[in-house]
């Protein structure tokens, strides 16, 4: 503990809300030689004086005690960590949502194609089925946009079961493709 540090902290505190040794003598019922061998750091207040200056001058008792205001510095780097944090969310964030922008993109191309193959020539059976797996994909892609937003998929990824994330995309799309597909092929 360096005295002479914590002397300086108090002579700070004081000037700054203006007062003089005396001022501050009579507040606290000392005497002013008292406040000037604080400021000094030839005496230390007792530890009831420094609860009481620290609630006088509204700062933390730790700053006092370490003689310099660390809680500004700390709230300061508090603030940097959380800044860099929600930047990292936010990147975060922004890949989930390119990731579900591209399923969609998928999904809707796989829509409008199986709707033209539709209207164009329903009564041939290859464009049936074609359909049939492009309206599949289509609903693979939600299934998979619905993982994704639910964190199911990124949650698979923090925990390393990446096979695991694969393999669920694929059984979902192929379920999709093979159950429309069926679907469309006994409508023949």
């Amino acid at each position: 503990m360096d005295q002479v540090k914590i002397g300086n902290m108090l002579k700070e505190l004081r000037k700054e809300k203006g007062l003089t040794q005396e001022e501050l003598a009579e507040h606290f019922g000392v005497s002013n030689r008292t406040v000037s061998r604080w400021e000094t750091g030839s005496n230390m207040p007792d530890l009831s004086l420094l609860v009481e200056l620290s609630d006088f001058y509204d700062t933390d008792i730790r700053d006092i005690i370490n003689g310099e205001r660390k809680s500004e510095k700390m709230n300061e780097e508090l603030k940097d960590t959380l800044q860099k944090a929600a930047e990292y969310a936010d990147g975060e964030k922004e890949v989930l949502f390119n990731r579900v922008r591209g399923i969609t993109i998928m999904g809707v191309f796989a829509f409008a194609l199986a709707m033209i193959l539709e209207s164009r020539a329903p009564e041939l059976p290859v464009f049936d089925m074609l359909s049939g797996i492009m309206f599949g994909m289509t609903g693979g892609a939600l299934i998979v946009c619905l993982l994704y937003t639910t964190g199911v998929l990124e949650k698979m990824k923090k925990n390393g079961h990446m096979k695991g994330k694969i393999l669920i995309i694929v059984l979902c799309a192929a379920i999709c493709i093979i159950a429309f597909a069926a679907a469309l092929y006994k409508s023949i």
